[in-house]
């Protein structure tokens, strides 16, 4: 009997132990707001990020200590998500031991975009804080969650892959073309051609691969795109500048022999100075005897398509360029970057 009642003790001692265990990991589950967030406040108003003002502060975020039992060194961790996700996923955008934060429109910029945000809309971020403290037992508390409005932006030009018999069919290596801007659908870009190719776009984490949405010819080699089409583009060997619109379903190839002209070059203005394409390094090269003066780069030996103005990301059109001294130059003709053309001049 003496031995029937102590296992009945330890039986009830013994659930009541794994109950008060239960009661204890739901508390460590969702563990309460101890702390609050007071800047910003819910309601403020959106926030419009600007690529022109990187530098400058964009948001401060400050909270009141979390409130421990004793005295401790406490690390602040603040997480952001995007609004309604329930930081299922969530960044982390920064770690402290004060009680604020703040960050530049880069940093936040780059938070945001991290955490899923969509650039020049306007969206919600969700921001709460993590204090932990060193004590291994010691749980985390968390804030209250705040929402912000952010306007995001993106420097990088949406982009296109053509992938083709030129490299292997093969998307994730293929030259690209990008568009004019964010939301544009204009994309160009200059590429070596060599029978059949297609387009292939991105998925949703940037990656170019077979089974992306993609764009053939129609069938009628008039220039004119289908989605999904069986049909391939195609181009005899040479380069190219090629166009293709998703929205209109246009797209176009215009071969290009690429030289430079101007004062400068022994041709004057009138002839230009024939450079060689190097499939190695996918530029134009060549040597060239220069005086001082101006001179620019031009397609087919004409001014349909020429290419001026700021060296480190020349336009169609653009102001002449120049060379201070005359000299023998290493003259090199980078156009492998969608409309980000760039050029070198060495001295020999």
């Amino acid at each position: 009997m003496k031995n029937t009642f102590k296992l009945l003790l330890a039986t009830v001692l013994f659930s009541g132990l794994w109950s008060c265990e239960d009661e204890q990991d739901l508390m460590i589950l969702t563990p309460p707001a101890s702390f609050q967030i007071l800047t910003p406040q819910a309601g403020s108003a959106p926030i419009e990020l600007t690529p022109g003002l990187q530098n400058n502060p964009a948001l401060t975020v400050t909270w009141a200590a979390a409130d421990y039992d004793n005295p401790t060194a406490i690390t602040y961790d603040v997480e952001i998500a995007k609004t309604g996700t329930e930081f299922e996923t969530f960044i982390l955008a920064g770690s402290t031991s004060n009680t604020n934060i703040t960050w530049s429109v880069l940093e936040l910029n780059a938070a945001a975009g991290a955490a899923g945000l969509t650039p020049f809309e306007e969206e919600g971020l969700d921001i709460r804080i993590k204090a932990t403290t060193g004590t291994l037992d010691a749980q985390p508390v968390y804030s209250n969650v705040v929402t912000v409005l952010l306007k995001t932006y993106s420097t990088d030009l949406p982009k296109i892959a053509v992938p083709g018999n030129h490299q292997g069919w093969n998307p994730p290596t293929a030259p690209r073309l990008a568009s004019s801007g964010f939301g544009e659908t204009d994309y160009e870009g200059f590429v070596w051609l060599d029978g059949g190719y297609k387009f292939v776009g991105p998925d949703g984490s940037g990656n170019f691969n077979w089974g992306n949405t993609d764009w053939g010819d129609d069938g009628s080699f008039s220039g004119v795109l289908v989605e999904t089409g069986e049909t391939d583009c195609t181009a005899t060997a040479g380069y190219y500048r090629v166009q293709a619109n998703t929205t209109t379903l246009l797209y176009s190839t215009t071969p290009t022999v690429w030289g430079i002209v101007g004062a400068a070059t022994p041709g004057g203005w009138d002839n230009s100075t024939a450079l060689t394409y190097n499939a190695t390094s996918k530029k134009w090269e060549g040597v060239v005897t220069m005086t001082a003066g101006e001179f620019k780069f031009r397609a087919n030996n004409a001014w349909t398509i020429n290419l001026g103005g700021d060296p480190a990301e020349m336009t169609y059109d653009g102001s002449n360029l120049s060379v201070d001294a005359a000299g023998d130059y290493l003259v090199e003709l980078d156009l492998s970057n969608p409309r980000e053309y760039t050029y070198t001049l060495t001295a020999q």
